[in-house]
Protein backbone atom coordinates (compact mmCIF):
# COMPACT_ATOMS: atom_id res chain seq x y z
CA UNK A 1 0.00 0.00 0.00
CA UNK A 2 1.28 3.56 -0.93
CA UNK A 3 0.16 6.74 0.80
CA UNK A 4 -2.07 9.34 -1.47
CA UNK A 5 -0.52 11.37 -3.89
CA UNK A 6 -0.20 15.16 -2.29
CA UNK A 7 -0.03 13.68 1.37
CA UNK A 8 3.04 13.01 3.35
CA UNK A 9 4.54 10.87 5.92
CA UNK A 10 6.80 12.00 8.71
CA UNK A 11 9.61 9.98 9.93
CA UNK A 12 11.91 10.36 13.17
CA UNK A 13 15.19 11.12 11.99
CA UNK A 14 17.72 9.60 10.78
CA UNK A 15 15.41 9.37 7.45
CA UNK A 16 15.21 6.01 5.51
CA UNK A 17 15.89 6.25 1.95
CA UNK A 18 14.54 9.34 0.41
CA UNK A 19 12.15 10.24 2.93
CA UNK A 20 12.21 14.38 2.83
CA UNK A 21 9.73 14.64 5.73
CA UNK A 22 11.21 14.74 9.33
CA UNK A 23 8.71 14.62 12.08
CA UNK A 24 11.55 16.10 14.60
CA UNK A 25 11.87 19.03 11.99
CA UNK A 26 8.19 19.50 11.41
CA UNK A 27 7.82 19.38 15.68
CA UNK A 28 10.83 22.16 15.97
CA UNK A 29 8.60 23.96 13.56
CA UNK A 30 5.75 24.13 15.95
CA UNK A 31 7.50 24.57 18.92
CA UNK A 32 9.31 27.42 17.20
CA UNK A 33 6.13 29.25 16.04
CA UNK A 34 4.65 28.54 19.88
CA UNK A 35 7.14 30.02 21.15
CA UNK A 36 6.83 33.03 19.18
CA UNK A 37 3.23 33.67 19.06
CA UNK A 38 2.57 33.12 23.02
CA UNK A 39 5.76 35.81 23.37
CA UNK A 40 3.41 37.96 21.22
CA UNK A 41 0.61 37.55 23.83
CA UNK A 42 -1.66 34.89 21.40
CA UNK A 43 -3.76 32.45 22.66
CA UNK A 44 -3.92 28.84 20.97
CA UNK A 45 -7.42 27.70 19.43
CA UNK A 46 -8.47 24.90 17.02
CA UNK A 47 -11.59 23.90 15.19
CA UNK A 48 -12.56 20.83 13.70
CA UNK A 49 -11.20 19.71 10.32
CA UNK A 50 -14.49 19.31 8.83
CA UNK A 51 -16.74 21.88 8.03
CA UNK A 52 -20.06 22.69 6.15
CA UNK A 53 -19.34 23.23 2.42
CA UNK A 54 -21.13 26.40 2.82
CA UNK A 55 -18.63 28.41 5.03
CA UNK A 56 -16.78 28.24 2.20
CA UNK A 57 -18.82 29.16 -0.96
CA UNK A 58 -20.26 31.70 0.83
CA UNK A 59 -16.58 33.74 1.53
CA UNK A 60 -14.79 32.41 -1.60
CA UNK A 61 -17.94 31.30 -4.50
CA UNK A 62 -18.58 27.97 -5.83
CA UNK A 63 -15.74 28.10 -7.79
CA UNK A 64 -13.74 26.91 -4.69
CA UNK A 65 -15.32 23.53 -4.74
CA UNK A 66 -12.87 22.51 -7.20
CA UNK A 67 -10.24 22.45 -4.87
CA UNK A 68 -11.33 20.82 -1.91
CA UNK A 69 -11.82 17.07 -0.42
CA UNK A 70 -15.70 17.65 -0.20
CA UNK A 71 -18.49 14.68 0.13
CA UNK A 72 -22.15 14.24 1.58
CA UNK A 73 -21.88 13.07 4.96
CA UNK A 74 -24.57 10.06 6.18
CA UNK A 75 -26.76 12.71 7.76
CA UNK A 76 -26.96 14.25 3.88
CA UNK A 77 -25.23 17.23 4.72
CA UNK A 78 -22.63 19.12 2.17
CA UNK A 79 -19.07 18.94 3.80
CA UNK A 80 -15.27 19.51 3.38
CA UNK A 81 -12.05 19.24 4.68
CA UNK A 82 -10.69 22.37 5.39
CA UNK A 83 -8.86 23.98 2.85
CA UNK A 84 -7.81 27.22 5.10
CA UNK A 85 -8.84 28.43 8.78
CA UNK A 86 -9.80 31.74 8.82
CA UNK A 87 -13.31 31.25 7.63
CA UNK A 88 -13.48 28.46 11.11
CA UNK A 89 -12.00 31.10 13.47
CA UNK A 90 -14.49 33.80 11.79
CA UNK A 91 -17.47 31.39 12.72
CA UNK A 92 -16.12 30.79 16.59
CA UNK A 93 -15.22 34.53 16.85
CA UNK A 94 -18.89 35.68 15.77
CA UNK A 95 -20.25 33.05 17.72
CA UNK A 96 -18.18 33.98 21.26
CA UNK A 97 -16.52 37.44 20.78
CA UNK A 98 -18.76 38.36 23.82
CA UNK A 99 -16.68 35.69 25.80
CA UNK A 100 -13.67 37.83 25.35
CA UNK A 101 -11.72 41.00 25.69
CA UNK A 102 -10.77 42.90 23.14
CA UNK A 103 -8.61 42.92 21.05
CA UNK A 104 -8.46 38.97 20.78
CA UNK A 105 -5.25 37.60 19.34
CA UNK A 106 -5.50 34.08 18.42
CA UNK A 107 -2.85 31.43 16.99
CA UNK A 108 -3.47 27.74 15.73
CA UNK A 109 -1.55 25.36 13.98
CA UNK A 110 -4.07 22.91 11.59
CA UNK A 111 -3.24 20.65 9.33
CA UNK A 112 -5.37 21.74 5.97
CA UNK A 113 -6.50 20.07 3.01
CA UNK A 114 -6.62 20.88 -1.10
CA UNK A 115 -7.45 19.17 -4.17
CA UNK A 116 -5.08 20.74 -6.13
CA UNK A 117 -2.12 19.58 -8.34
CA UNK A 118 1.29 19.26 -7.07
CA UNK A 119 3.47 21.52 -7.40
CA UNK A 120 6.88 22.53 -5.54
CA UNK A 121 6.13 23.77 -2.09
CA UNK A 122 2.57 22.93 -2.41
CA UNK A 123 0.97 19.61 -1.85
CA UNK A 124 -2.42 18.48 -1.18
CA UNK A 125 -1.92 18.80 2.68
CA UNK A 126 0.30 20.74 4.73
CA UNK A 127 -0.09 22.35 8.50
CA UNK A 128 -0.34 25.97 8.74
CA UNK A 129 0.51 28.57 11.29
CA UNK A 130 -2.25 31.16 11.89
CA UNK A 131 -2.12 34.16 13.40
CA UNK A 132 -5.19 36.73 14.29
CA UNK A 133 -6.24 39.77 15.87
CA UNK A 134 -10.09 40.85 15.94
CA UNK A 135 -11.57 43.63 17.17
CA UNK A 136 -8.71 46.69 16.70
CA UNK A 137 -9.09 48.89 13.83
CA UNK A 138 -6.29 51.03 14.41
CA UNK A 139 -3.04 50.05 11.90
CA UNK A 140 -1.08 49.47 15.15
CA UNK A 141 -2.69 45.65 14.87
CA UNK A 142 -1.21 45.88 11.15
CA UNK A 143 2.33 46.40 12.25
CA UNK A 144 1.91 43.82 15.30
CA UNK A 145 1.07 41.26 12.97
CA UNK A 146 3.54 41.83 10.73
CA UNK A 147 6.14 42.10 13.38
CA UNK A 148 4.94 38.82 14.80
CA UNK A 149 5.66 37.26 11.35
CA UNK A 150 9.11 38.79 10.79
CA UNK A 151 10.15 37.45 14.27
CA UNK A 152 8.65 33.99 13.38
CA UNK A 153 10.95 33.72 10.37
CA UNK A 154 14.15 35.57 12.57
CA UNK A 155 13.35 32.63 15.14
CA UNK A 156 14.57 30.14 12.76
CA UNK A 157 17.88 32.11 12.31
CA UNK A 158 16.83 33.48 8.99
CA UNK A 159 18.18 37.57 8.14
CA UNK A 160 16.75 40.03 6.27
CA UNK A 161 19.07 38.99 4.09
CA UNK A 162 16.81 35.63 3.31
CA UNK A 163 13.45 37.20 3.53
CA UNK A 164 11.27 40.35 2.79
CA UNK A 165 7.91 40.98 3.46
CA UNK A 166 6.06 42.78 0.40
CA UNK A 167 3.22 45.33 1.69
CA UNK A 168 0.75 45.99 -0.35
CA UNK A 169 -2.95 47.90 0.37
CA UNK A 170 -6.55 46.50 -0.67
CA UNK A 171 -7.85 50.30 -0.39
CA UNK A 172 -5.36 51.20 -2.79
CA UNK A 173 -5.89 48.92 -5.41
CA UNK A 174 -9.85 49.69 -5.22
CA UNK A 175 -8.87 53.32 -5.53
CA UNK A 176 -7.25 52.38 -8.99
CA UNK A 177 -10.37 50.30 -9.86
CA UNK A 178 -12.99 52.85 -9.29
CA UNK A 179 -11.60 55.65 -10.65
CA UNK A 180 -11.00 53.65 -14.08
CA UNK A 181 -14.47 51.02 -13.97
CA UNK A 182 -17.69 52.10 -12.20
CA UNK A 183 -18.90 48.63 -11.78
CA UNK A 184 -18.23 46.93 -8.20
CA UNK A 185 -19.37 43.59 -9.35
CA UNK A 186 -16.15 43.42 -11.57
CA UNK A 187 -13.62 44.39 -8.73
CA UNK A 188 -12.97 40.97 -7.87
CA UNK A 189 -11.99 39.63 -11.48
CA UNK A 190 -9.85 42.82 -11.82
CA UNK A 191 -7.94 42.07 -7.99
CA UNK A 192 -7.28 38.15 -9.47
CA UNK A 193 -5.53 39.01 -12.71
CA UNK A 194 -3.75 41.34 -10.72
CA UNK A 195 -2.69 38.58 -8.19
CA UNK A 196 -1.32 36.65 -11.26
CA UNK A 197 -0.06 39.50 -13.48
CA UNK A 198 4.00 38.52 -11.76
CA UNK A 199 3.41 34.83 -13.52
CA UNK A 200 1.40 35.62 -16.73
CA UNK A 201 3.05 36.41 -19.53
CA UNK A 202 1.85 40.37 -20.25
CA UNK A 203 0.11 39.96 -23.28
CA UNK A 204 -2.21 37.32 -20.80
CA UNK A 205 -3.08 40.03 -18.81
CA UNK A 206 -4.07 42.78 -21.03
CA UNK A 207 -5.91 40.32 -22.89
CA UNK A 208 -7.84 39.80 -18.87
CA UNK A 209 -7.82 43.61 -18.74
CA UNK A 210 -9.52 44.87 -21.51
CA UNK A 211 -12.56 43.46 -20.85
CA UNK A 212 -12.48 45.67 -17.82
CA UNK A 213 -11.59 48.78 -19.14
CA UNK A 214 -8.52 48.99 -17.63
CA UNK A 215 -4.97 49.31 -19.64
CA UNK A 216 -2.23 46.82 -18.48
CA UNK A 217 0.25 49.93 -18.57
CA UNK A 218 -1.05 51.93 -16.01
CA UNK A 219 -1.34 48.55 -13.70
CA UNK A 220 2.32 48.11 -14.01
CA UNK A 221 3.12 51.71 -13.82
CA UNK A 222 0.73 51.49 -10.38
CA UNK A 223 3.03 48.57 -8.95
CA UNK A 224 6.09 50.28 -10.33
CA UNK A 225 5.46 53.56 -8.07
CA UNK A 226 4.24 51.53 -4.93
CA UNK A 227 3.50 54.92 -3.23
CA UNK A 228 2.55 54.41 0.23
CA UNK A 229 -1.13 55.12 1.77
CA UNK A 230 -1.53 56.80 5.11
CA UNK A 231 -2.28 53.60 6.30
CA UNK A 232 0.66 52.18 4.81
CA UNK A 233 3.05 54.67 6.13
CA UNK A 234 1.58 54.23 9.51
CA UNK A 235 2.84 50.47 9.62
CA UNK A 236 5.94 51.07 7.88
CA UNK A 237 6.34 53.86 10.79
CA UNK A 238 5.60 51.60 13.43
CA UNK A 239 8.08 48.81 12.00
CA UNK A 240 10.90 51.33 11.96
CA UNK A 241 10.48 52.24 15.33
CA UNK A 242 10.79 48.54 16.35
CA UNK A 243 14.09 48.51 14.20
CA UNK A 244 12.98 46.11 11.29
CA UNK A 245 12.25 48.18 8.19
CA UNK A 246 15.01 46.26 6.42
CA UNK A 247 12.84 43.14 6.48
CA UNK A 248 9.72 45.40 4.79
CA UNK A 249 8.85 47.09 1.22
CA UNK A 250 6.01 48.67 -0.10
CA UNK A 251 5.36 46.31 -3.42
CA UNK A 252 2.05 46.64 -5.13
CA UNK A 253 2.78 43.47 -6.91
CA UNK A 254 1.16 41.87 -4.15
CA UNK A 255 -2.92 41.60 -3.88
CA UNK A 256 -3.85 38.69 -2.59
CA UNK A 257 -6.56 37.17 -4.62
CA UNK A 258 -8.81 36.18 -1.79
CA UNK A 259 -11.89 38.22 -2.21
CA UNK A 260 -12.23 38.93 1.57
CA UNK A 261 -9.60 41.10 1.96
CA UNK A 262 -9.98 45.26 2.82
CA UNK A 263 -7.20 46.44 4.21
CA UNK A 264 -2.92 46.39 4.35
CA UNK A 265 -2.14 42.77 2.98
CA UNK A 266 1.50 41.38 2.35
CA UNK A 267 2.96 37.87 1.46
CA UNK A 268 6.68 37.14 2.65
CA UNK A 269 9.48 35.99 0.05
CA UNK A 270 12.77 34.66 0.01
CA UNK A 271 15.28 37.67 -1.01
CA UNK A 272 16.41 34.87 -3.70
CA UNK A 273 13.46 34.35 -5.53
CA UNK A 274 13.57 30.56 -5.33
CA UNK A 275 10.47 29.50 -3.65
CA UNK A 276 6.81 30.41 -3.54
CA UNK A 277 5.79 32.85 -1.05
CA UNK A 278 6.59 31.98 2.59
CA UNK A 279 3.50 33.42 3.87
CA UNK A 280 0.82 35.73 3.77
CA UNK A 281 -1.96 37.70 4.72
CA UNK A 282 -3.71 41.00 5.59
CA UNK A 283 -6.74 43.05 7.13
CA UNK A 284 -10.39 41.40 6.32
CA UNK A 285 -12.56 43.79 8.14
CA UNK A 286 -16.22 42.16 6.14
CA UNK A 287 -15.32 38.50 7.22
CA UNK A 288 -17.01 38.27 10.31
CA UNK A 289 -19.99 40.17 9.78
CA UNK A 290 -20.16 38.07 6.49
CA UNK A 291 -19.80 34.78 8.01
CA UNK A 292 -22.53 35.99 11.28
CA UNK A 293 -25.40 37.28 8.52
CA UNK A 294 -24.87 40.66 10.00
CA UNK A 295 -24.97 39.77 13.52
CA UNK A 296 -21.37 40.33 14.40
CA UNK A 297 -19.13 43.27 12.89
CA UNK A 298 -15.38 43.28 14.23
CA UNK A 299 -12.77 44.36 12.39
CA UNK A 300 -9.73 41.45 11.94
CA UNK A 301 -6.44 40.91 10.23
CA UNK A 302 -4.35 38.12 10.05
CA UNK A 303 -1.72 36.13 8.52
CA UNK A 304 -0.91 32.23 7.56
CA UNK A 305 2.41 30.43 6.89
CA UNK A 306 2.46 26.71 5.91
CA UNK A 307 5.16 24.48 6.60
CA UNK A 308 6.30 23.26 3.17
CA UNK A 309 8.04 26.25 1.58
CA UNK A 310 9.22 27.39 5.19
CA UNK A 311 10.63 23.50 5.26
CA UNK A 312 12.00 23.92 2.29
CA UNK A 313 13.85 27.16 2.60
CA UNK A 314 15.39 26.02 6.30
CA UNK A 315 16.83 23.46 4.44
CA UNK A 316 18.24 24.82 2.22
CA UNK A 317 19.62 27.91 4.06
CA UNK A 318 21.79 25.49 6.49
CA UNK A 319 19.25 26.42 9.29
CA UNK A 320 17.50 23.34 10.45
CA UNK A 321 19.44 21.80 14.05
CA UNK A 322 20.51 18.39 13.67
CA UNK A 323 18.14 16.42 15.24
CA UNK A 324 18.08 13.25 17.32
CA UNK A 325 16.28 11.27 20.31
CA UNK A 326 18.45 14.14 22.89
CA UNK A 327 18.43 11.23 25.58
CA UNK A 328 19.51 12.45 28.98
CA UNK A 329 20.89 8.93 29.88
CA UNK A 330 21.07 5.23 28.08
CA UNK A 331 20.93 3.00 31.60
CA UNK A 332 23.38 0.04 30.71
CA UNK A 333 22.51 -2.92 32.76
CA UNK A 334 25.47 -5.02 32.31
CA UNK A 335 24.69 -7.44 35.14
CA UNK A 336 20.93 -8.76 34.87
CA UNK A 337 20.86 -9.38 38.34
CA UNK A 338 20.63 -5.55 38.69
CA UNK A 339 17.88 -5.64 35.97
CA UNK A 340 15.13 -4.91 38.74
CA UNK A 341 17.54 -2.28 40.70
CA UNK A 342 17.86 -0.59 37.35
CA UNK A 343 14.55 -0.67 36.30
CA UNK A 344 13.52 0.94 39.53
CA UNK A 345 16.35 4.05 39.13
CA UNK A 346 14.81 4.41 35.75
CA UNK A 347 11.56 4.97 36.62
CA UNK A 348 12.80 7.36 39.52
CA UNK A 349 14.60 9.34 36.31
CA UNK A 350 11.98 9.51 34.32
CA UNK A 351 9.48 10.44 36.97
CA UNK A 352 11.69 13.00 37.60
CA UNK A 353 11.09 14.69 33.81
CA UNK A 354 14.87 12.99 32.36
CA UNK A 355 14.75 11.62 29.02
CA UNK A 356 15.91 7.98 29.55
CA UNK A 357 16.27 4.68 27.51
CA UNK A 358 17.64 1.46 28.10
CA UNK A 359 18.02 -2.09 26.54
CA UNK A 360 14.33 -4.32 26.95
CA UNK A 361 16.55 -7.67 26.51
CA UNK A 362 19.64 -8.97 27.89
CA UNK A 363 22.31 -7.10 25.27
CA UNK A 364 26.05 -7.18 25.43
CA UNK A 365 27.25 -4.18 26.51
CA UNK A 366 29.22 -2.83 23.41
CA UNK A 367 25.78 -3.00 21.69
CA UNK A 368 24.16 -1.50 24.60
CA UNK A 369 26.72 1.44 23.97
CA UNK A 370 26.23 2.15 20.35
CA UNK A 371 22.54 2.34 21.05
CA UNK A 372 23.79 5.21 23.53
CA UNK A 373 25.37 6.87 21.35
CA UNK A 374 23.01 6.26 18.09
CA UNK A 375 20.43 7.66 20.31
CA UNK A 376 21.94 11.07 21.22
CA UNK A 377 22.29 10.16 24.65
CA UNK A 378 24.38 12.23 26.95
CA UNK A 379 25.45 9.85 29.60
CA UNK A 380 25.37 6.26 30.07
CA UNK A 381 24.80 5.45 33.68
CA UNK A 382 25.25 1.47 34.78
CA UNK A 383 25.00 0.22 38.15
CA UNK A 384 27.80 -2.11 39.99
CA UNK A 385 27.84 -3.86 42.93
CA UNK A 386 30.27 -3.02 45.98
CA UNK A 387 31.34 -3.66 49.23
CA UNK A 388 29.00 -0.92 50.34
CA UNK A 389 26.06 -1.71 48.16
CA UNK A 390 25.15 -0.53 44.93
CA UNK A 391 26.72 2.19 43.07
CA UNK A 392 25.55 4.02 39.67
CA UNK A 393 28.22 4.94 37.49
CA UNK A 394 27.75 7.95 35.20
CA UNK A 395 29.57 8.72 32.04
CA UNK A 396 29.48 11.79 30.18
CA UNK A 397 29.58 10.76 26.19
CA UNK A 398 31.82 14.00 25.64
CA UNK A 399 34.17 14.44 28.07
CA UNK A 400 33.90 10.16 28.41
CA UNK A 401 34.62 10.65 32.33
CA UNK A 402 33.37 8.58 34.82
CA UNK A 403 31.79 9.51 38.13
CA UNK A 404 30.69 7.10 40.60
CA UNK A 405 27.68 7.96 43.21
CA UNK A 406 24.80 7.00 45.15
CA UNK A 407 21.87 5.89 43.15
CA UNK A 408 20.05 8.58 44.74
CA UNK A 409 22.07 10.87 43.25
CA UNK A 410 22.16 10.14 40.04
CA UNK A 411 19.20 12.71 39.04
CA UNK A 412 20.96 15.39 40.37
CA UNK A 413 24.06 14.65 38.59
CA UNK A 414 22.24 14.53 34.78
CA UNK A 415 20.47 17.34 35.66
CA UNK A 416 23.37 19.60 36.91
Amino acid sequence: MERLPGFRDFYPEPLPGNEPWSCDARQYIFDTWRSVARRYGFREYDGPPLEPLELYTNKSGNEIVGQLFNFIDKGERAVSMRPELTPTVARMVATSERAYKKPIKWFALPQLFRYEKQQKGRLREHFQFNCDIFGEQANAADAEIIALLIDSLRSFGLTAEDFVLRLSSRQAWQGFYEARNPDASKAYEFYQVVDKIEREKPEISREKLAPLGISYDDVVSFIQKSEPTPELQAVLDNLAARGLSDFVKTDYGVIRGLAYYTGVVFEAFDRKGEFRAIAGGGRYDNLIKLVSNGKVDLPALGFGMGDVVLLELLKVRGKLPKFSANLNAFMMIEDETLRAESLSLIQQLREGGLLVDYSLTPTKGDKQFKRAQELGSKFTVRLEKSDTGTIAVVKNLQTRQEERVNPSEVATKLKS
